[in-house]
């Protein structure tokens, strides 16, 4: 069975399209070909999917400098070759977890055992990430919402001091 060329998923739709002579076979899953089919009826000013094409077919290509491992190969296999992949791969493994999750970034559960403290730890993390991005977008209010937090967890964590 064919694996999509965007997101790994089983391809549904199989097109076969014949360009400046050469036959390209671009194999996608229900959800890529209907971006896909919208894209084709785009005006003709605009660029045409073909583009899109072109572009899979640069990312399958890609290959890893340490290992060798290409894009094709990591979306056959459904593994990735060394650590570097992850970098060398970027964009292309972002875009298929966003087909995949609808996002990039992991929000599942933290275990109940984990203490207090360790969760107090990962949410100041994600916090100063947030604040981060705020001061970055110059969303001040939402950056001294999130300091005020911050603060907030900080003296929790410190240990108490009697004098």
């Amino acid at each position: 069975m064919k694996k999509c060329r965007r997101c790994s998923k089983p391809a549904t739709l199989h097109i076969t399209e014949i360009r400046k002579g050469e036959v390209q076979q671009l194999h996608l899953c229900e959800i890529c070909a209907q971006k896909y089919l919208a894209q084709g009826n785009a005006d003709e000013d605009e660029p045409s999917s073909s583009a899109t094409v072109e572009d899979l077919e640069a990312a399958d290509e890609l290959a890893c400098p340490h290992c060798g491992i290409t894009f094709r190969q990591f979306r056959s296999q459904g593994r990735l070759g060394c650590p570097h992949d992850y970098e060398v791969f970027e964009t292309e493994l972002n875009q298929l977890l966003e087909n995949i999750h609808d996002g990039t970034q992991h929000c599942g559960k933290v275990p109940q055992r984990t203490g207090e403290a360790h969760q107090d730890h990962f949410r100041l993390i994600k916090l100063r990430n947030e604040l981060q991005v705020a001061v970055k977008e110059e969303a001040y209010e939402k950056a001294a919402a999130l300091r005020d937090e911050i603060q907030q967890i900080e003296s929790r964590l410190k240990p108490q001091t009697t004098i």
